[in-house]
């Protein structure tokens, strides 16, 4: 079985065939006792940021996991960038929401405090959203053998979402899901006009006609994805897969 797993200075260490390549404390602790590598078998170390190496298993103990190293790859982050904006939502809606964002290819994920979130992150329980949200993204991201990890930005409230969406140094297009817009996603040119594609999923109770007029306002794009009208945790996933698809990534 394939396997991936994260060493954030790998750039900075050397990497060239033969090298031995170390993982210590939790990371190697999951490789040797979840994913039990056993000497001999071959595994992944990427640096979360394009940079892998492949090799096989010389040392695997509770703590510390060796690799030789084999082979070693730069990626380049794909582009159009899709970027998650993620209402907040009740129950763990949200988290499934990004992880499968996640593993369907998401560049980045931006935390939504939209007027409908029934869920509120204030004070001491924005920073632990964040980190939160950035292990989920790191754990699947290994998952799904990524060469790039989302980035989880700070949240933002709907006056920032709205000025995010109006203007930015890099070409931006902002795509609100909305179940009652005539637009579908399935029609959007997502190759070209934007180097940044938003991708905006509001809570449960959906976003509100003050957000949607805002957000129009702004330049946002309201966009359909079907019939049906999909939870907050499957939105956000359907509309990467139709855009993976669009973008010949599938």
């Amino acid at each position: 079985m394939s396997s991936l797993f994260l060493r954030d200075d790998l750039a900075v260490i050397p990497i060239e065939t033969g090298d031995l390549v170390e993982l210590s404390g939790d990371e190697a602790r999951h490789a040797v006792t979840v994913n039990r590598m056993r000497v001999g078998e071959h595994t992944t170390i990427g640096d979360g940021r394009g940079l892998m190496v492949r090799g096989v298993v010389v040392k695997a103990e509770a703590k510390q996991l060796e690799i030789a190293v084999e082979s070693s790859e730069w990626h380049e982050e794909l582009t159009p960038r899709l970027v998650l904006v993620q209402a907040l939502a009740k129950g763990d809606r949200d988290e499934l929401a990004i992880q499968a964002a996640t593993e369907l290819g998401v560049s980045a994920i931006v935390p939504w405090q939209a007027e409908r979130s029934v869920s509120r992150w204030s004070g001491p329980k924005v920073a632990k959203g964040v980190e939160r949200w950035t292990t989920i993204v790191r754990e699947a991201a290994k998952q799904s053998i990524r060469p790039w990890v989302p980035v989880v930005d700070d949240p933002v409230d709907t006056k920032a979402l709205i000025a995010r969406a109006a203007g930015s140094e890099v070409p931006t297009r902002t795509l609100v899901l909305e179940p009652t817009a005539t637009d579908r996603l399935s029609s959007v040119d997502l190759a070209s006009g934007a180097d940044t594609t938003l991708l905006v999923v509001g809570p449960e109770g959906g976003i509100s006609p003050r957000e949607l007029e805002l957000l129009t306002e702004a330049g946002a794009q309201l966009v359909r994805l079907g019939d049906e009208v999909l939870r907050t945790s499957t939105a956000g996933p359907a509309a990467l897969a139709v855009a993976n698809v669009a973008l010949g990534r599938w």
